[in-house]
């Protein structure tokens, strides 16, 4: 004799329940620690490490365990961030679209353990870095401090200005790879974090447009919600006109990387000036954060190419 099933509900489904659950859990999780902005800043991070083996004439094998603990660390302090940041601002996001779907808003994650979750990762993060040099664990902890403390918790709320505060959190990384390579820092290392530091105002201002009301309804005073799509075209022209000179400073990594580097530039620049003619802002601002994107990929791929054949 046969045990009876539960009403309505069969093994396939079941299992099939079970299955979206766990997917949903894991998207939630990826979403909380904002896994497109850990894998762009690991991304930076790797050029910084690299650059820094080549400028002071070291093997990438010498450094192996280094790479794997600037990798890691970074990874959890950016996510640790990511996480307090969206559970500082579940109120706020619950008011918009782009936002509403978080685990913050919706309670698939109970908010104690995000909490916890967001220390946890924050302190693990430094703790790997610390394992390289200390210095990266400072630059780590600058980074951290001033995208939850700097940003999400003072400025986010209350100023256009923002943008750029949050800016110097995003620049951080390549000096967090640098650093875990040697404790001194080269002006190269520097005019990385300028590039990162530029390029975050024109991509996040692009996206500010194209979210404009959402930003609006939720009362944040994005500048294109505060005075305008016009001005804030101006400033993106303003800050993409500053990226183009700095791969010059990287004249010793070719003739072909700098000719690849201004041309990225150029077509930002004419992008960005193109918006005035356009009638399309949220088009135009969608193609802007696009390059944006792409820009940086490229940019940063072209700093690694151009200097593999000096570790051949």
């Amino acid at each position: 004799m046969s045990e009876p099933r539960s009403i309505g509900t069969t093994p396939s489904k079941m299992v099939s329940n079970s299955g979206t659950n766990v997917k949903t859990l894991w998207a939630d999780f990826l979403g909380l620690i904002k896994i497109g902005i850990i894998n762009s800043n690991l991304m930076t991070a790797f050029a910084g490490f690299w650059l820094a083996l080549f400028y002071t004439n070291q093997s990438f094998f010498n450094h192996w365990q280094a790479f794997i603990l600037v990798m890691l660390g970074t990874a959890f302090v950016i996510a640790g961030g990511c996480v307090i940041n969206n559970y500082y601002d579940r109120d706020i996001d619950q008011k918009m679209a782009r936002t509403v779907n978080r685990a913050t808003i919706t309670g698939t994650i109970p908010l104690s353990i995000i909490l916890s979750m967001g220390i946890a990762f924050s302190v693990l993060g430094f703790i790997l870095l610390y394992l390289t040099t200390p210095l990266a664990a400072l630059f780590g902890f600058i980074g951290w401090f001033v995208y939850v403390v700097l940003y999400t918790m003072w400025s986010k709320r209350r100023y256009t200005i923002n943008t750029v505060v949050g800016s110097f959190s995003g620049a951080v990384p390549p000096l967090i790879g640098w650093t875990a390579v040697e404790a001194t820092i080269h002006p190269a290392a520097f005019v990385l974090f300028l590039i990162m530091f530029i390029w975050q105002t024109p991509h996040f201002l692009a996206l500010a447009i194209r979210k404009k009301e959402d930003y609006r309804q939720a009362n944040i005073p994005m500048l294109p919600v505060i005075y305008g799509n016009a001005i804030t075209k101006r400033q993106i022209v303003v800050y993409t006109v500053c990226l183009l000179p700095l791969p010059f400073y990287f004249f010793s990594l070719g003739m072909a990387f700098i000719i690849f580097a201004t041309l990225l530039n150029l077509g930002w620049i004419l992008l960005a000036f193109y918006g005035f003619m356009m009638k399309d802002d949220d088009k135009w601002a969608k193609w802007m954060f696009i390059y944006s994107l792409n820009y940086l990929t490229l940019l940063f791929i072209g700093f690694v190419v151009a200097t593999i054949p000096s570790f051949m």
